[in-house]
């Protein structure tokens, strides 16, 4: 009975959200120009482990994220930039096509492009290649888990989207398309670019396909527990 309680609890904390929570490390104005050192740590960290799991992803070699396969892809046929270089140029692109549809950004969003970019350069470089294929899986995998949680800890820092994730919200609002069909139109575009451009399209891009979405949202659900609990304790402690 303990072990069917432990599992029941397991999975109620696993639950994926539906909406990303307000918590307690949330900016309650997502374009503070100066939010809590706590929200910004937060912000931070997470933006660092989206890029630690996005490096894991390309150096597991079987297949990237959509907008990795451009970034790599513009990288190869740049010659001289990095994946890292290219994630950061596409990202700041991707902002300028921010202007038409009337977004604005905020720290995050800023935050967002740097980090990441930084964190791939960094880190692709450094990280071993898998010699075998189950290797190269748990690599993608575990890279996948990370993007999740570090997409949950800047979402719920709520100090403005990631540059692609504001374009995608921003192309919806204005032309009222539904929000699923606009990102599969855009991340199915890229992921065309990218691979014509020699991007990696394999596997890989099949699991972060298919995986993300349950991933964030039981990372945003876990979020969401943890930042009510917090909640909870600092005000019995008042």
């Amino acid at each position: 009975m303990r072990r069917l309680s432990w599992n029941m609890d397991l999975l109620e904390i696993l639950r994926p959200a539906k909406k990303v929570p307000t918590v307690w490390w949330s900016s309650p104005d997502p374009m503070s120009l100066s939010p809590k050192s706590s929200t910004l740590a937060i912000l931070v960290f997470g933006e660092i482990l989206f890029g630690l799991g996005d490096s894991l992803l390309i150096a597991a070699g079987i297949g990237n994220t959509p907008w990795t396969v451009l970034a790599e892809g513009i990288s190869n046929y740049a010659e001289t930039w990095t994946v890292g270089e290219a994630t950061f140029i596409v990202s700041v692109a991707v902002m300028f096509l921010w202007i038409p549809i009337k977004e604005t950004p905020g720290i995050g969003t800023i935050l967002n492009a740097i980090i990441i970019a930084l964190t791939i350069h960094v880190m692709v470089p450094i990280l071993p290649q898998p010699e075998t294929l189950l290797g190269s899986i748990l690599m993608a995998s575990s890279g996948i888990i990370l993007v999740g949680i570090g997409s949950a800890m800047y979402l719920t820092s709520n100090l403005g989207p990631g540059p692609r994730d504001g374009w995608m919200t921003g192309i919806q609002r204005v032309t009222g398309v539904p929000i699923g069909r606009v990102r599969i139109t855009i991340e199915a575009s890229v992921l065309l670019i990218g691979y014509m451009l020699g991007g990696t399209a394999w596997i890989g891009t099949l699991m972060f396909a298919l995986a993300i979405g349950p991933v964030v949202a039981s990372c945003l659900a876990i979020a969401e527990r943890i930042g009510s609990e917090d909640r909870a304790n600092l005000d019995s402690q008042h």
